[in-house]
C-alpha cells in the first residue's frame, strides 16, 4: 500500500503552469447564454400578451 503522504513531483510545477493556461471558466459564454435565455422569455412573454 502506497503511503499517503504527498511529496511534490518535478513535473507538478509544468502541469500546474498548463493547467493556469489552459483552464479558465467560460464567463463570457455563460453570460451571454444567460442574455440570450432572457431576453428570449422576455420576447416570448411580450409576444404572447398581445
Amino acid at each position: 500500500m502506497k503511503p499517503m503522504i504527498w511529496h511534490p513531483e518535478p513535473k507538478d510545477k509544468k502541469v500546474n503552469q498548463y493547467l493556469d493556461t489552459m483552464n479558465r471558466e467560460p464567463w463570457l459564454a455563460i453570460f451571454a447564454v444567460g442574455l440570450i435565455l432572457v431576453c428570449s422569455f422576455t420576447i416570448l412573454v411580450l409576444l404572447g400578451t398581445f
